[in-house]
């Protein structure tokens, strides 16, 4: 069964925003080897002075391996995270429920 995994990066949402624009086809390079990996879904939101992650995939293991990758900490770094604080990561097994939409 796959999982869901959930990341709150800190950052400035104002240049991450805009970065989705800028930055599009690097977004896009990161999003075919994310699924060549293992994700399944993928998607983010913007908070006050965080960026939200929220994906499904295979493993957590291979989300792992995937978001370990120091060329991406780097990209993260180049559209606004705040790489000085520690993401915040959460896993959970997948399930189905009578209520999914």
């Amino acid at each position: 069964m796959s999982v869901i995994v959930a990341v709150k990066v800190s950052g400035d949402t104002g240049v991450f925003t805009k970065s989705l624009e800028d930055h599009a086809e690097e977004y896009r390079k990161i999003a075919a080897s994310a699924k060549e990996h293992g994700a399944l879904h993928h998607q983010f939101g913007v908070g006050e002075g965080y960026i939200l992650i929220n994906d499904e995939w295979e493993s957590a293991q291979e989300f792992e391996s995937f978001f370990s990758d120091p060329a991406l900490r780097d990209f993260m770094g180049t559209v606004g995270a705040d790489l000085t604080v520690a993401p915040q990561i959460t896993v959970g097994e997948r399930v189905d429920s009578p209520d999914m939409f």
